[in-house]
């Protein structure tokens, strides 16, 4: 076990996070270091954000390289890798979703910002091309998202904490429960202009819907002219053994909204991808972003889509779940977790209440040099880069088994 190096004081700094008790001074692949020299095996990647783990080199290098030729222009100006980028995204997503070989890229920053551009181009779409009279749009959304933190968002979710003491809110999403496609079918009329969705949800704990839940959902929204956004934020670029989830079922949506990962750990990089003629409704003035798209974030991004192209991190995010799931199952099978689920290099862990939260865990887990994050009561998730091996994911594994068996017997 190691001693954690606790944070410094609150200082200035504003209390609206509670991280666990360690201040990380340097990192690498699937492994940092603290201030006080004791590392850690990282199996939260910054909510996904690092999937290729910590420093990557091909990134660092796009990065080194964009630093020292320009970092930001404005959408004032082109600048010579914006189209460059945004054809090879399109290039690897487009055809995952209804858009094809022909759909446009909206780069943004943060995902919150991918999913508000989303929301605006489909409100849009539903008046200019749908006919929905005008401020009637209505999306529907599932419960327990998590799609970001901005008042238009917090609107439409059911986190207490994210969401009490910032009304009033928007109106004009309709929450009903994920994974009942009826519900959504439901909760569809003619107002109606999207169905957004997480195809698993993150935060809620790696929720994995059931077999026909997309699939329906599809068959649904394109019988009712209903656009289908998946926001694959968390889920997507590689996390879940595919470049998009929602691959993980055969269906292509009609916007997807990406974020996270397309940065690479360095900078914060997020788009929309999809359906040009929905897209093709933002205009000049309409929607835009002072750094959506600028040079540094295109060279890191343009790097990251070279490394989806070579398919190697989809592969390896398969090959480290089939390590994964089956270690999982076993701690359910032994009494160690109540439960266990997720897909690919993703997994949501639940333990029993009278054994401790999942803080406690987490702090158990910190002082055998793993670390990981809880997200609601005694629920963790697990996500590890795909740059880890076999060897670091079995000892992290192993760490959490006696992490759990240590809370069994304080109890």
């Amino acid at each position: 076990m190691t001693t954690p190096g606790a944070p410094p004081a609150a200082g200035s700094l504003v209390h609206n996070y509670d991280p666990l008790r360690v201040t990380i001074a340097t990192a690498q692949g699937p492994w940092v270091t603290d201030v006080a020299g004791h590392r850690y095996l990282d199996l939260l990647s910054a909510y996904s954000a690092l999937t290729f783990g910590h420093r990557h080199p091909l990134l660092v290098d796009a990065a080194t390289r964009q630093l020292g030729r320009l970092t930001l222009t404005s959408r004032a100006f082109g600048h010579d890798l914006l189209h460059p980028f945004a054809d090879a995204l399109a290039e690897l997503v487009g055809p995952l979703t209804t858009g094809g070989r022909d759909a446009l890229v909206l780069p943004m920053n943060t995902g919150a910002e991918a999913v508000e551009t989303a929301v605006k181009a489909a409100r849009k779409w539903g008046y200019e091309v749908k006919g929905v009279p005008p401020d009637e749009a209505t999306i529907v959304v599932g419960s327990g998202n998590f799609h970001g933190r901005t008042t238009t968002i917090v609107s439409f979710s059911d986190d207490a904490d994210a969401r009490r003491g910032f009304g009033p809110y928007t109106p004009g999403f309709r929450v009903v429960p994920f994974g009942d496609a009826a519900a959504v079918a439901a909760a569809i009329d003619g107002t109606t202009v999207a169905v957004l969705l997480e195809p698993v949800q993150g935060e809620s704990g790696v929720v994995v819907p059931p077999d026909d839940y997309w699939p329906t959902l599809r068959a649904t929204t394109a019988e009712r002219d209903v656009l289908l956004v998946a926001d694959e934020i968390q889920s997507g670029l590689a996390r879940t053994g595919t470049t998009l989830a929602c691959e993980l079922w055969g269906v292509q949506p009609d916007l997807v909204t990406l974020g996270k990962a397309l940065g690479g750990g360095i900078v914060p990089v997020s788009a929309v991808v999809g359906r040009r003629d929905v897209l093709e409704v933002l205009t000049p003035g309409t929607h835009g972003s002072t750094f959506g798209g600028n040079p540094l974030a295109c060279a890191v991004g343009l790097a990251v889509v070279e490394l989806l192209a070579s398919g190697e991190p989809q592969a390896r995010a398969r090959e480290l779940g089939a390590v994964l799931h089956p270690r999982l199952a076993r701690m359910v099978a032994d009494d160690l977790l109540d439960d266990a689920r997720g897909v690919g290099l993703w997994a949501g862990l639940d333990l029993d209440p009278a054994r401790g939260t999942g803080r406690d865990l987490c702090e158990a887990l910190l002082a055998r040099g793993v670390l990981a994050k809880d997200t609601h009561g005694s629920t963790i998730r697990l996500a590890p880069p795909a740059v880890i091996s076999v060897n670091e994911l079995e000892t992290a594994l192993s760490a959490l088994e006696d992490a759990l068996s240590a809370l069994a017997e304080a109890r």
